[in-house]
């Protein structure tokens, strides 16, 4: 241990303290305060540790000699009696200024202790706390520079120091310093403490040297080398001590474990997105496989009648075939317009065209499509003063066929469709059926891509489980919003809201009624 001038004030201090008061009592009649000398050395003890304690023992033991032991003023002792006073305060005062000094020394090794554990227990925390290392790091850096008193910490990742992408900085946007010199905390295996190396930097800026020591604490895992842990201090300042070494090593350690497990992760995500892409592109071939294959073969099963010159077909029969061979194009040409649509929704392509759309034109016409190619009786109930909708004609009219066709497939016998004005303004179009409906616990996940959920009990092929996705994409495009539940039919009902159009009173040629006297308007029933 070196002495320095602190320290040696100290002791001197102390000293001069304890001989004034023992002149002090001396005046008063104590003619044994030699004791006194002992707490000088139980302060120092408790400030300096055991070195500068045996030091201030044996500055005593001199001091009590000189300045109060007959002769004075020499190092003479013409009494044994006193030999022996001064060899036990000499002992006392080593004894005790050593107690002392362990006692503090353990004292501080205990609070040094305490210290590392809260800051590698807000390091393990922010680590548990966010998803990826990135995310962590700051946290991680600021606290780590707080516990080891450094002006700067950075983080980087790679295999070699000059393939480092910094990470995280405690002072970003300022250049990394580039030292002539860096300390390497050397790591061992067993129980060695770890030790600091100095290391020179080979570098091109010759020119260019910080005044600042960086110290370097590698990341590794498993032996693999992942990056390093870059600590600042001034040149001037001391080197790490052994409690900031144990947090920089431990901090190091947990970030090298917490790359691997992001990358344990993220290979884990690459793996099940790998696998459900397949799956998903699995479904979809076969879906769509399905999809187009049955109307082909209804459509090549009716012209290739058509044309056995063998087969009589009377007028109707011609005209049934015709009406099949539309029915099933018009199938495949809805099952490729859903295509399209689910690919330009997920690509954030949609461009709605809005306009006041009457829905007293629009949806007949969709039912009346319907109405060709089932046998189902589908319902049309909708008020005397319905307000237009502000919609994409073109997307509305694929929101309603997409309803009603599900419905059709996988709905009862009655079908309904309706529309009403609701308290707040919106209009609200609404497609159920009477049939067995969708589980509760399916109507969160109706929407989603894929997801085929289908009504109770039912056994044969569903379709491709992009239909409500379209349905929903097309709405939100133009502003509306579709919720899925219950029927008062018994099965399932889906509501599309849409924004009401303001249309002059001039414009439409009439006043304009308002949403309640829509709302209140008798409805008309078209059955089919």
């Amino acid at each position: 241990m070196v002495f320095s001038f602190r320290m040696i004030a100290s002791i001197s201090g102390a000293l001069v303290l304890a001989s004034l008061a023992i002149a002090l009592l001396g005046e008063v009649g104590v003619t044994h305060a030699a004791p006194v000398y002992l707490l000088a050395v139980v302060a120092i003890g408790m400030r300096w540790g055991t070195l500068p304690a045996v030091a201030t023992s044996v500055a005593a033991f001199l001091a009590y000699d000189f300045l109060f032991v007959q002769p004075l003023y020499t190092f003479t002792i013409n009494s044994p009696e006193e030999w022996l006073n001064l060899l036990l305060l000499l002992a006392v005062a080593v004894a005790i200024g050593r107690l002392v000094a362990v006692q503090a020394e353990h004292a501080e090794e205990v609070a040094q202790r305490a210290r590392e554990a809260q800051a590698l227990f807000g390091i393990s925390r922010a680590l548990a706390e966010t998803r990826t290392v990135e995310e962590a790091a700051p946290i991680v850096l600021e606290r780590l520079a707080a516990a080891t008193a450094m002006d700067r910490i950075w983080f980087g990742l790679g295999p070699t120091p000059a393939e480092e992408k910094t990470i995280a900085d405690t002072a970003p946007g300022e250049p990394l310093p580039i030292p002539a010199w860096q300390v390497v905390l050397q790591r061992s295996a067993g129980e060695d403490p770890a030790r600091w190396a100095r290391m020179h930097v080979a570098t091109a800026m010759i020119h260019r040297r910080d005044r600042a020591t960086v110290h370097r604490v590698r990341v590794e895992a498993s032996g693999e080398a992942l990056g390093s842990v870059w600590a600042l201090r001034a040149r001037d300042e001391r080197e790490p001590d052994r409690g900031e070494t144990r947090i920089l090593s431990a901090a190091a350690d947990q970030l090298g474990q917490a790359v691997v497990r992001d990358r344990v992760g993220q290979e884990r995500t690459n793996a099940e997105i790998a696998r459900r892409s397949e799956a998903l592109k699995t479904a979809l071939l076969d879906s769509v496989s399905h999809d187009l294959r049955t109307p082909l073969a209804t459509i090549r099963a009716a012209a290739g009648s058509m044309l056995d010159e063998s087969v009589t077909w009377t007028e109707a029969d011609h005209r049934e075939a015709f009406q099949a061979i539309d029915a099933e194009a018009e199938r495949m040409g809805r099952l490729i317009r859903n295509l399209l649509d689910l690919s330009r929704i997920e690509a954030g392509a949609l461009q709605p065209e809005l306009e006041p759309c009457d829905l007293d034109d629009l949806v007949p016409q969709v039912i009346r499509r319907a109405r060709a190619s089932t046998d189902k009786r589908i319902e049309i109930v909708l008020p005397d003063s319905l307000p237009p909708v502000l919609v994409d004609q073109l997307y509305l009219t694929q929101v309603l066929s997409n309803l009603v066709e599900n419905a059709i497939r996988h709905g009862g016998d009655n079908i309904r469709v309706g529309a009403r004005v609701l308290p707040d303004g919106p209009v609200e179009l609404t497609v159920e059926d009477d049939g067995p409906g969708v589980a509760a616990g399916a109507l969160p996940h109706l929407f989603e891509k894929f997801y085929q959920a289908g009504p109770v009990g039912e056994g044969r092929r569903r379709g491709m489980g992009i239909g409500m996705t379209v349905v929903e994409g097309l709405t939100r495009a133009m502003r509306g919003e579709v919720e899925a539940g219950r029927s008062e039919l018994g099965g399932l009902r889906v509501d599309v809201r849409l924004r009401a159009a303001v249309v002059p009173s001039d414009v439409a040629g009439a006043p304009a009624e308002s949403a309640e006297a829509a709302t209140s308007g008798t409805p008309r029933a078209v059955a089919g």
